[in-house]
């Protein structure tokens, strides 16, 4: 029997019906939020240094009531079609929360891109825009970075998009490389767009954010990238994690020396560590450290019903997709933890995808000044909007759902398209 303890799509629809029946929505626009628009299944067929390999590769495109589909792709592993369509599902009412013109929409390619070359990797990211093609445009869905896919990839993308279609179409794709248009800012978007929320958060609980000490699983660009921003307004970072080990220092980690290493190629577990006072430990042993604020970065569900009982922190700050289960956050809420939910948290970077998409559409680029400053406004604007759905009884999650479903709803209704 599939459970949503192993159908990450299934956690997300019962969020979904959960705010459907919270806002009384009638049956036929609450059947339009629980289905995809399209799965798109396509084998990508690609000659790498292993020869002719055939790859499995998803786009799902969820809902497009609010406008064009948005949403990343990643190459991993577990991109199945149950993970991918969650992750659209989610970015469709991230879109929302945030307010911003898009529908939600994701893609995956299942593979290990460890074990692929360069040259492999820009065959695979050609052939993804090949068999897709028909599916994607400017004002059609737009892709953008995910795990373990880079700037670069979406150089390649671009690229073989525009070959196919013969025009310059920058606002096909987010997330590029600044000289082929990408936006000031947009590498760091999602990890500053989630200290904006804490930043929210801690003014609300009235608590002095030099005195706080932070907890981080996942050590990649967002990852990294928070651990900057938070040590920087004076948060003590006790314990950061990859997929192969913790790093933990109860007096504070040289985050820079870690990202430096990591940049490397090399993973936490190599990271020879000149204080005697680091100490090395296993990669879930993160999620228990005893600190103020953790933050998954990572992939999803990661917290679970098995493991919640172990986690002590006093607020989780979701940077990852769908890293916290369902059956998790009622036993963290039991126990007096805040969960500030994925779709508020890190839509950071959908924000400054739908920048670059504006500024590539009108050849009018801004100054990262710029674009923090709308960034931080929209992101405050946001919370403060959830915190205005959210009831006494009411977890983050809750609120932020109630919010995106009543916009889409209200999309879907005005449409007629049910």
């Amino acid at each position: 029997m599939t459970t949503s303890q192993n159908n990450p799509f299934l956690e997300v629809c019962n969020h979904l019906k959960k705010s459907a029946a919270k806002l009384n929505l009638n049956e036929s626009i609450t059947k339009k939020l629980l289905l995809p628009d399209n799965i798109r299944n396509e084998t990508l067929k690609v000659r790498t240094e292993n020869g002719l390999e055939e790859l499995d590769a998803y786009r799902i495109q969820y809902n497009n009531a609010r406008g064009p589909y948005k949403g990343g792709i990643r190459f991993h592993p577990a991109a199945d079609e149950s993970e991918v369509t969650a992750l659209a599902a989610t970015m469709s009412v991230k879109c929302a929360v945030v307010n911003i013109p898009f529908g939600g929409a994701k893609g995956g390619v299942i593979l290990d891109p460890k074990q692929y070359s360069e040259k492999d990797l820009e065959n695979i990211s050609r052939a993804y825009v090949q068999s897709f093609l028909p599916y994607l445009g400017v004002d059609v869905d737009i892709p953008a970075p995910d795990v373990y896919t880079t700037p670069q990839i979406m150089a390649w993308m671009l690229d073989e998009f525009e070959k196919a279609t013969g025009a310059s179409a920058p606002a096909f794709i987010t997330g590029k490389p600044i000289a082929l248009g990408g936006s000031l800012g947009r590498d760091t978007a999602t990890a500053q767009g989630s200290v904006y929320v804490l930043d929210e958060y801690l003014k609300l609980t009235k608590q002095n954010t030099g005195t706080l000490r932070v907890a981080i699983q996942g050590f990649g660009n967002a990852g990294a990238t928070v651990a900057k921003l938070l040590a920087a307004k004076g948060m003590l970072i006790i314990s950061v994690a990859d997929s192969q080990s913790t790093i933990t220092n109860e007096q504070g980690l040289d985050v820079i020396a870690l990202e430096k290493h990591k940049q490397t190629g090399k993973t936490l577990k190599e990271f020879k560590s000149t204080n005697e006072e680091d100490i090395h430990g296993d990669p879930e042993s993160v999620l228990y450290s005893e600190c103020d604020v953790l933050i998954p970065a990572a992939l999803d569900s990661v917290i679970t019903g098995e493991n919640a009982h172990k986690i002590t922190t006093k607020v989780i700050l979701e940077l990852a997709n769908n890293p916290v289960s369902g059956a998790a956050e009622v036993l963290l809420i039991e126990k007096g933890i805040d969960v500030l939910p994925d779709v508020l948290v890190n839509a950071g970077g959908v924000v400054v995808s739908y920048y670059e998409w504006v500024q590539n559409r009108q050849q009018w680029y801004w100054d990262e000044e710029t674009v923090k400053a709308r960034l931080e406004a929209k992101m405050c604007k946001a919370f403060d909007e959830v915190l205005a759905k959210k009831e006494s009884s009411m977890s983050y999650r809750d609120a932020a759902y109630e919010l995106g479903v009543e916009r889409l709803a209200t999309a879907i209704k005005l449409r007629g398209n049910f």
